[in-house]
């Protein structure tokens, strides 16, 4: 027999049959002793149940003949309505009644939940919510037990469907849970948990701009009906959404791909020693295992690594590219973000962020006095950070630790040698005491125990047989025998003898290749770092590239992951010496092959795919720039030019600029001929943004180049984004030199180059004080970047706008505009932008009047900033915080602020015009605290600083602020002031809007806006 409650009261016998539950007395009845199955519940108890607070006379006699009915109907059904001393108990098992199954069920995929194990919590829960028929208690008159119960019971299937879709979300559910979510916060407004569920499944779908505004709904519900804020965790949840997927975050380990075979002792003694030396390096030949022991070293350390792979690196100057690319640091290639610090002052800036980090350094031999000088500053800056490098040779420098890397005991190395014959030749008999063992330990004698060479000859027993390998290495170095043992006395007599060994091994497999492997082997060398088999097979001329990979992977000669291919450096220096004269054809096709991949994705840079042709550069990067190298003047202007956006896009402005350089020195003062605009992108991305506010003379001298060229090429630019490096080089310019023909035949030239013109327009606007002509062009570049699908003009014409709504008061608009640049900037990986916008975002919620929030995210902002190494750009996050604490009272806190933010700004364009706003800061923090002299000190600063900032808008903010300090009289010339010089009232701003109250109200209505409108006329 069956019992329901959550639905209609109903009796189900097992073969399913419905049984009447009788009238509607009997169903309460009923529904009172299933809710307490087993157990005795009281008459007092029942009655009230059935007939209420206030029941008739013969209540007790009338519970008996209920009961009576009862009984009779059950008891033909197999149950029992027993009396107890107090009352009555239905004789059934909770396993028989829907309710206690359900809450069972609840409980259990709770508890799943929490433990981790999602599919079975998903599993209990849908089994307990297909219970319910309907609400509980359905037919039931509304008494007060029943209504009590169906609460209750309520509640408790609320928080199922909400654990369910929590353990949805851990499956990856995503877009499909959206509408059961909706529909939950339709229904029941002022639960937070569906909101913060809502919030993951749309980030899981990919629509993190719904997910923002969701937040916005929750929030307002919430102040609306309430009077509260939303909780600590939907505020935290809200936090992490706007974090940016590429913040800071150190490179994972390379994946081993095989098991890690002895050193035990090694292991021991490296992780004695990272616990107490600053500085370790291993030592060694090639091939002695350095990089394979300090991988597991490094992974077996508790705490964060940075694993920087040197190799691919060229020059000294490349280092601290190299290790804040393994820090997961990105930089703003554009100058109006850029901050003001160099690579590697970026990069001791970001390790501040990382307390207890593990530098692996691998490879330095080629960079040893770079490597030792890198070190020698990491160390010297950070007292908590470790390095641990692999070099042929020590670094030599004060504090370091030398742990020479030997070759493998016997034993060690057979069981290597065993471990790696197995894999490839299973089933062969290497066992103790056999003669296939005595074999493998003459021959891992003979091979000095060297990793690298037992793993090139363990590779050949997928052809020969152990006694075979045995016989053509011979039984030990340079003996008697096969001549296959003069292969490994040949080379270099002044090497130390391990060398040779390795050299001879390397060597000998080297020759047991076929030709097809060894053309492809040499070829390979060309190639800087990992690669696809399509490279491979375009570049090399190798049509069957990818079973000839298949077959070098096989012999140890390439690896490979991820679908790349890459060659260890021991290999690849053997190979290239045998490359030749091809060295020339295959370096050429390697360039050619690398700027037709660029001249392919250019385009795409600036539309709806970009994202997709950025991760595909990426993974090209160490190669296209190789290719920059490489290639002859005017095939890497070529190249160059192609990477002259996606460089700043992806943060790697830094090293291309060291490319373009290079590429300077080589072409000369002047383009090749047909090659000008190449030519301006080259000067452009040679610039050093974090220079200074003018760079340096040798910068000044690129930038006047570009000047001279750009006018006369925009009305023919074939890459519009020439035209915005143009216009950032040196801040804001107010137009482009061009006549308006040549302008207009540029905006006729594509969608994205007319959205680019509307939005230089805008800007140009802006400054001019006419805000309502530039909203309109910022709408019509806004629209037009929507049709391209271009995130970065799309992010870069909201940010604008949302400033108009701002000034209008419109903070609702104002944040709707910023969450959905901040999800652009945050899927382009941009974390110094994201740390821009969460400060935008962070000042108008100040102004909002929700300071809570915004101190939230100027903290999270400047920690943004910090943590990819630009503390500079924390000034806005931390005058944020200053404004807060200012607003609030507490001019002690917002002078700490202010301070700190004025010792990390920048004198570059963009930061003066900050240090300018902290300045207004101070001034009113100094008012506040009755300072009128202390007040004007610092607007008088700021007005020196404000004379050489472009436009109107910085001399309309000073006006504001001195407003504050002046009779009201006064005040109302100076606001009148501010918005002939703005263009616009502003009414968002909580410092003008009192400002002006307090005017107002020390002057009658007439005089005050007479006042007003002298001012106005002084500045029209």
């Amino acid at each position: 027999m069956r019992f329901g409650l959550l639905g209609p009261v109903e009796i189900r016998t097992d073969a399913g049959g419905s049984v009447d539950p009788g009238g509607e007395r009997q169903r309460t009845l009923l529904a009172l002793l299933l809710l307490h199955t087993g157990r005795g519940v009281g008459t007092g108890r029942l009655i009230e149940g059935l007939y209420g607070d206030e029941p008739p006379a013969g209540a007790a006699n009338a519970l008996q003949a209920q009961v009576s009915r009862l009984r009779r109907r059950v008891e033909a059904l197999g149950a029992r309505v027993e009396s107890v001393p107090f009352g009555y108990r239905l004789d059934t098992g909770p396993a028989t009644v829907d309710v206690h199954l359900f809450e069972d069920a609840a409980r259990a995929g709770r508890t799943a939940l929490a433990a981790g194990e999602y599919g079975r919590a998903a599993e209990l829960l849908r089994e307990g919510l297909a219970l319910w028929r309907g609400n509980a208690f359905e037919d039931l008159a509304p008494a007060a037990f029943a209504a009590g119960e169906a609460r209750r019971l309520e509640e408790a299937r609320l928080n199922a469907r909400e654990d369910l879709a929590a353990a949805e979300l851990e499956l990856g559910g995503g877009a499909a849970l959206v509408p059961e979510l909706r529909g939950l916060i339709a229904a029941h407004p002022l639960r937070e948990r569906p909101y913060g569920l809502l919030m993951r499944a749309l980030r899981a779908a990919g629509r993190t701009a719904e997910a923002l505004t969701v937040h916005e709904d929750a929030r307002r519900t919430l102040a609306e009906r309430l009077g509260t804020d939303p909780s600590p965790e939907l505020a935290a949840l809200h936090l992490e959404l706007l974090r940016p997927e590429g913040a800071a975050a150190p490179r994972p380990l390379p994946a081993r791909l095989t098991s890690f075979v002895g050193r035990e002792n090694d292991l021991e003694q490296l992780d004695g020693l990272l616990r107490t030396a600053r500085l370790v390096t291993l030592t060694g030949p090639g091939g002695a295992g350095k990089t394979r022991l300090a991988q597991e070293a490094a992974e077996r350390r508790r705490g964060q690594v940075c694993y920087v792979e040197l190799a691919p690196v060229r020059d000294a100057a490349g280092l601290p590219y190299a290790v804040l690319a393994a820090l997961g640091v990105r930089e703003s290639g554009f100058p109006d973000r850029a901050g003001g610090a160099d690579a590697l002052e970026r990069l001791l800036s970001a390790l501040a962020a990382c307390p207890g980090l593990l530098v692996v350094l691998d490879n330095c031999e080629h960079l040893v006095e770079g490597a030792a000088a890198l070190a020698v500053r990491l160390l010297g800056a950070h007292p908590d950070l470790r390095v641990l490098a692999t070099s042929r040779e020590a670094l030599s420098i004060t504090g370091e630790t030398l742990v020479t890397v030997e070759p493998l005991g016997r034993a060690a190395a057979v069981r290597l040698f065993t471990d790696r014959a197995t894999a490839v030749r299973p089933g062969v008999d290497l066992r103790p005491g056999g003669e296939g063992h005595a074999r493998a330990e003459r021959l891992c004698a003979a091979l000095d125990g060297l990793p690298l060479a037992l793993e090139l000859a363990a590779a050949r027993l997928r052809t020969l047989t152990v006694g075979e390998l045995a016989d053509r290495l011979g039984d030990r170095l340079g003996g008697p025998g096969d001549d296959r043992f003069r292969l490994l006395s040949r080379g270099d007599r002044t090497k130390e003898p391990r060398h040779r060994t390795l050299r001879a091994v390397v060597e000998w497999s080297w020759e047991l290749l076929d030709a097809a492997e060894q053309r492809l082997a040499r070829r390979f060398t060309v190639f800087a770092g990992a690669v696809t088999a399509d490279a491979v097979r375009q570049v090399c001329a190798a049509d069957d590239a990818e079973d000839v990979l298949a077959s070098l992977v096989e012999k140890s000669f390439v690896t490979a992951a991820d679908g790349r291919y890459r060659m260890l450096e021991t290999i690849r220096a053997f190979c290239a010496e045998r490359l030749g004269a091809e060295e020339e054809t295959f370096r050429t096709a390697h360039t050619a092959y690398f700027l037709d991949l660029a001249e392919r994705a250019e385009p795409h840079l600036r539309g709806a795919a970009q994202l997709r042709w950025l991760d595909r550069l990426e993974a090209e990067h160490t190669d296209l720039l190789a290719a920059v190298r490489h290639g002859d003047a005017a095939t890497s202007l070529r190249l160059l030019a192609c990477l002259s956006w996606y460089a700043p896009l992806r943060g790697r402005a830094g090293e291309l600029a060291q490319a373009a350089r290079a590429v300077l020195e080589t072409v000369g003062p002047r383009p090749p001929e047909g090659l000008a605009e190449e030519y301006v992108l080259c000067l452009l991305a040679a610039v050093d943004h974090r220079a200074g506010p003018h760079g340096t003379a040798a910068d000044d001298e690129l930038t006047a180049r570009a000047d001279r060229l750009v006018a006369g090429l925009i009305g023919t630019l074939r890459r519009p984004h020439t035209l915005t490096l143009w216009s950032l080089a040196a801040g804001p310019r107010t137009s482009t030199g061009a006549p308006p023909e040549a302008e207009a035949a540029y905006g006729d030239s594509s969608p994205w180059a007319a959205a680019l013109l509307r939005m230089g327009r805008a800007y140009q606007q802006l400054f001019a004080g006419r805000p309502g002509a530039a909203e309109e062009d910022f709408t019509a570049a806004l629209t037009g970047f929507r049709a391209t699908g271009d995130r970065w003009g799309i992010a870069n014409s909201l940010d604008p706008l949302a400033t108009f709504a701002h000034w209008r008061g419109d903070h609702a608009r104002a944040l709707a505009l910023l969450d959905e640049a901040l999800v652009l900037v945050t899927e382009l990986r941009a974390p110094e932008e994201t740390a821009d916008m969460l400060m935008r975002r962070g000042h108008v919620l100040l102004h909002a009047g929700r300071p809570r929030e915004a101190v939230a995210l100027f903290t999270r902002s400047a920690e943004l900033s910090r943590s990819v190494g630009v503390p500079d750009k924390a000034a806005g996050a931390l005058r944020g915080l200053g404004d807060a604490a200012r607003l609030a009272g507490d001019t002690a806190r917002a002078r700490l602020h202010y301070e700190a933010a004025v010792a990390v700004g920048t004198d570059s364009w963009f930061g003066t015009g900050e240090t300018l706003r902290v300045l207004l800061g101070l001034g009113r923090t100094a008012l506040a605290e009755g300072d009128r002299a202390g007040a004007e000190e610092c607007f008088g600063q700021a007005a020196v600083l404000a004379a050489g900032q472009p436009g109107r808008l910085i001399p309309a903010e000073l006006a504001e602020a001195r407003a504050e300090a002046c009779a009201p009289e006064r005040a109302a010339e100076l606001l009148g002031e501010a918005e002939a010089l703005r263009g616009a009232l502003v009414l968002g701003d909580l410092d003008v809007v009192r400002t002006r109250e307090a005017a107002r109200s020390g002057l009658t209505e007439e005089s005050y806006r007479a006042a007003y409108e002298r001012g106005r006329r002084a500045r029209s």
